[in-house]
């Protein structure tokens, strides 16, 4: 990457340079070679304190909202639900994956309140209770 960047720098330098009416120097140099696949890259800019370990961590989140639809087939909830701060989310339709118990005890229409165990930017249902059956 670091090399595709250098030539493409030295090359608008150049070009730069020659639409001037100038003429240019050029050398190139080599660079350093990529670290071993084995060898875990050092964090760079502003990323070197950030703590990448808790991306991988799940948390929780609870919601409120409507079922839209129930799909036991693929074991999903869409749920059209309000603003989830836990997850940082605005109030949106989205399915949630969920255990064939928990996607039979509900239908669409019905109110519900859920707890979710986020990960990786996205949610499983891991409770689910109707407030309001239609």
């Amino acid at each position: 990457m670091k090399r595709i960047v250098l030539t493409g720098g030295i090359l608008g330098a150049v070009l730069a340079l020659a639409a001037c009416g100038q003429e240019s120097e050029t050398t190139m140099v080599e660079a350093p070679a990529a670290p071993a696949a084995d060898t875990p890259a050092a964090p760079t800019g502003d990323m070197a304190g950030m703590n990448m370990a808790g991306s991988q961590v799940a948390k929780t989140a609870k919601g409120t909202g409507t079922v839209k639809s129930v799909d036991a087939g693929a074991g999903a909830i869409t749920v059209d639900h309000g603003p989830i701060p836990e997850a940082g989310w605005p109030a949106m339709t989205m399915a949630f994956k969920a255990a064939p118990d928990l996607v039979q005890s509900v239908k669409p229409g019905d109110k519900v309140a859920f707890d979710l165990t986020l990960k990786d930017g996205s949610g499983e249902i891991t409770e689910i209770t109707a407030i309001t059956k239609q």
